[in-house]
């Protein structure tokens, strides 16, 4: 650490505001865990960690990943044209919120949720996103322009039912996609 007055006000300030941003809950909950990093980065950047992580899992269950043929989709696995959304949990620890839906070229939505030290993830038709229907996708920004953006919010421990045909555990996902691919 450097030993610059400077640099060490500006630690010890660090130190003492982070209570106002960092909850004891929220420290509490994810000490120790192997995602706390994730919860520190911007949200650009989480979002492509969560890509990362979805890649790496399905290349290691053998799937074939590969890059995405256009910006509508992150990633190809066995074929299918794949959007990968990634939350950790928000409000208090206790909600996945999944932002940034739009109605673009995909086949499948693959959302993975983290929790300290549990992951739930859910491999979802496009079709079955409601994009025009509720209750299950909400308009994430406000105003006209705002209504081709959606996210998709509620609590992990209670996921909607309409979402448990497709996963819950990452065992279950693995499944979906071999039985999409074929």
């Amino acid at each position: 650490m450097s030993n610059d007055p400077d640099f060490q006000f500006l630690a010890s300030l660090s130190l003492s505001l982070e209570p106002d941003y960092v909850g004891e809950e929220e420290k509490r909950l994810w000490n120790g865990s192997p995602f706390y990093w994730i919860k520190g980065r911007p949200s650009r950047q989480i979002g492509a960690i969560g890509e990362a992580l979805v890649a790496g899992w399905a290349a290691s269950k053998g799937f074939d990943v590969t890059r995405p043929t256009n910006s509508d989709h992150d990633r190809r696995i066995e074929g299918l044209k794949v959007e990968i959304k990634f939350s950790t949990l928000w409000t208090g620890n206790k909600i996945f919120k999944f932002q940034q839906l739009r109605d673009q070229d995909y086949d499948y939505c693959f959302m993975l949720g983290l929790s300290p030290f549990d992951a739930q993830a859910w491999f979802v038709p496009k079709a079955e996103l409601a994009y025009n229907r509720p209750p299950a996708l909400v308009p994430q920004h406000g105003g006209a322009a705002g209504r081709d953006t959606r996210w998709l919010s509620f609590a992990a421990a209670t996921p909607p039912d309409w979402l448990k045909p497709f996963g819950g555990r990452l065992s279950q996902v693995a499944e979906l996609i071999r039985t999409a691919a074929s």
